[in-house]
């Protein structure tokens, strides 16, 4: 009997982790957005969380891509059978994807080849909470209490497998600037199991928002450009501002479609959570 007491009393005092949710905040002012956007991009971007190794490959395939992009202009400029104007109109355009690769891919690849040279740190605290679910396609998210306060981290789904459900103390190793975790550790008894968390269907399209929406605008410009430059339209000036306006209009479309679409997605979103919409 006092065996049984002292087992119950134990299971009453392990305390849950609760799951990571986004709360709802106020929307912040023009200059604090700006500075939350270069502090994101000086982080890495969209790359932050994932390893050195598959961010470098990422640049690599990018730099490729970027490349190619370079000879079909170059062939554009050289064997396209009208004026000046309508070659550079229609080669122009495919600087597009090289700026959007550039502005995306750029920033993390940086971060990845510092990460390549330095060592990982440690970093403990006590669990907070975890989640499968996380902005970053293929990453969840764990939150420690640290000396510095409650941090967030974007883990992969096995090394957050190693999480239980009670409040334990955690040891991550970090790369020092894009922050991915090499690995976790656990430090005390895994006297509770954390249930697994199934993603909903609106934040998995909610991670892939970011890298369609940029190829769909690209994909559209450069449609709307050569597919005009190529027909026999009379007048350079005339064939160059049609071959324009047609691109303008399609990626003008393509990015109203995206913001709409996006602003629906965070409506389902808000209303998945506590106190959010109905």
């Amino acid at each position: 009997m006092g065996k049984k007491r002292v087992q119950s009393r134990q299971v009453r005092q392990v305390r849950q982790v609760r799951q990571v949710r986004p709360k709802a905040v106020p929307q912040p002012a023009a200059g604090d957005q700006r500075k939350q956007r270069e502090r994101y991009v000086q982080s890495g971007g969209m790359l932050q969380g994932y390893a050195p190794e598959t961010v470098l490959r990422i640049g690599y395939i990018a730099g490729a891509a970027a490349l190619g992009c370079v000879i079909v202009m170059a062939l554009l400029l050289l064997f396209l059978p009208y004026g000046w104007p309508v070659r550079i109109a229609a080669a122009g355009v495919w600087v597009v994807p090289i700026a959007f690769g550039a502005s995306f891919i750029l920033p993390g690849f940086r971060l990845a080849r510092k990460d390549a040279r330095a060592e990982s740190r440690l970093v403990q605290g006590q669990l907070v909470g975890a989640s499968e679910a996380s902005t970053s396609l293929g990453l969840g998210m764990l939150m420690l209490k640290t000396r510095g306060g409650v941090e967030q981290f974007l883990v992969t789904p096995e090394k957050l497998a190693k999480v239980p459900g009670n409040q334990v103390n955690v040891v991550l190793n970090v790369t020092p600037w894009l922050k991915h975790v090499r690995s976790v550790g656990v430090v005390g008894q895994r006297m509770v199991p954390r249930p697994e968390q199934p993603v909903p269907p609106v934040l998995r399209r909610l991670r892939l928002l970011p890298i369609a929406t940029p190829v769909a605008l690209a994909t559209a410009a450069i449609l709307g450009v050569d597919v005009v430059a190529l027909l026999p339209i009379q007048g350079d000036l005339v064939h160059t501002a049609a071959a324009l306006v047609t691109g303008v209009a399609l990626g003008g479309a393509v990015y109203g479609v995206s913001v709409l679409f996006q602003r629906r997605l965070y409506r389902e979103v808000q209303s998945l959570m506590p106190g959010g919409m109905a």
